[in-house]
């Protein structure tokens, strides 16, 4: 496998702009593919282990075990006829510092990319993960498909972020499952800024063990002619598990459904959900469905929702100190989608403060 990754230039701010690293600096691990073909993958800590999936199902005996394991869990098909996608292994007990990133990207006109990706995080480990999908601007009407399992074992943390950095003729449909030991901790990120022509995405977080918990946040920047429809699920099957699902979402004149589900299975359990959309155009849509569903008394599920516009005073207040509109408009949202909901260390807060940034810059 190559060492470095070369790509063209017309590809290189379309790959940052999804949160890759191409230096590798600040990366402890890296995958690269381009739509079937695998380019590049690389460990720079010895307590992760990174490679294709087609690859660790040859290599590693167990980890045909878990190749649907969280699908079989809850009864549920999925797609066999993948092509690809990586397998991200964190040993028991690490701690990784710097983040591991995988690239999932289109190239090929029309190229339909299906790829299913593994990722285990053993005992007590602990790790930052960002993926990057997004697509050339060859790469019309295009469609992705990726499926991915995390599991994470007995005291395990991940804090998952993926970035889409895609195109307006690109049809989107991640499914992901995620399954909790005792004291684990997954904290899923979904950072979408940039125009596609449909995302339809509905994840899972099974908490099985004890003292588990769960965090689902999303910023949307929903550009005309564009359909986001995301959401996020959670069961809460241990006993004194948690759940928190948050949503931000701007509507320059695309359509939004964002969806929130939390399901008790267990007594002693709490689970909130928060969505919070600004409409800018005429056009825009924000439609918020949240769901509780309990068979016990003793647990604690509540939702807020709140949907409106920028208030003119607002915009007003801050033209009075020599900004634009559109600089007013671009301050007062990147305030609304604030990054920090996203727990994510300051290296990476920065990096997608930046491509916030220049997506506002491109979409006001």
């Amino acid at each position: 496998m190559s060492a470095t990754l070369k790509l063209e230039n017309q590809d290189i701010e379309t790959v940052s702009s999804s949160g890759i690293d191409l230096s590798e600096k600040t990366r402890s691990a890296s995958f690269y593919q381009q739509d079937s073909h695998t380019k590049l993958y690389k460990s720079l800590h010895e307590g992760v282990d990174i490679l294709s999936t087609e690859e660790a199902l040859a290599k590693y005996p167990e980890a045909k075990d878990y190749f649907g394991k969280n699908f079989r869990l809850l009864n549920r098909d999925f797609p066999q006829d993948t092509d690809g996608g990586y397998f991200i292994r964190v040993k028991k007990g690490k701690t990784v510092e710097f983040p591991i990133q995988a690239c999932l990207f289109l190239k090929a006109q029309g190229f339909k990319q299906r790829v299913h990706n593994l990722i285990i995080i053993e005992e007590g480990a602990r790790v930052y993960l960002i993926t990057g999908c997004s697509a050339s601007q060859s790469a019309d009407e295009g469609f992705h498909l990726g499926i991915s399992e995390f599991f994470l074992k007995k005291n395990a943390y991940l804090n998952f972020t993926m970035i889409h950095s895609w195109k307006k003729d690109v049809t989107v449909k991640p499914i992901s499952i995620a399954h909790l030991e005792d004291n684990a901790v997954f904290v899923s990120n979904y950072v979408c800024l940039r125009p596609v022509k449909e995302i339809i995405m509905y994840p899972t977080a099974v908490l099985e063990g004890n003292k588990a918990k769960a965090v689902f946040n999303s910023l949307i920047l929903s550009h005309p002619d564009s359909l986001e429809d995301v959401g996020s699920r959670v069961i809460l099957r241990g006993f004194d598990t948690q759940a928190e699902i948050n949503a931000r979402a701007v509507s320059l004149g695309g359509k939004v459904i964002a969806r929130g589900h939390i399901k008790a299975e267990n007594q002693n359990v709490k689970g909130h959900l928060e969505c919070r959309g600004l409409v800018l155009s005429q056009k825009g849509h924000i439609h918020a469905i949240p769901e509780m569903e309990t068979d016990f008394r003793d647990v604690d599920l509540s939702h807020e929702a709140a949907i409106g516009k920028i208030s003119q005073d607002e915009i007003e207040y801050l033209c009075a100190r020599g900004f634009t509109k559109e600089q007013a408009q671009s301050i007062i949202i990147r305030g609304f989608m604030d990054v920090n909901i996203l727990g994510l260390p300051d290296l990476l807060k920065k990096e997608i403060e930046k491509i916030e940034d220049a997506s506002l810059k491109g979409g006001l």
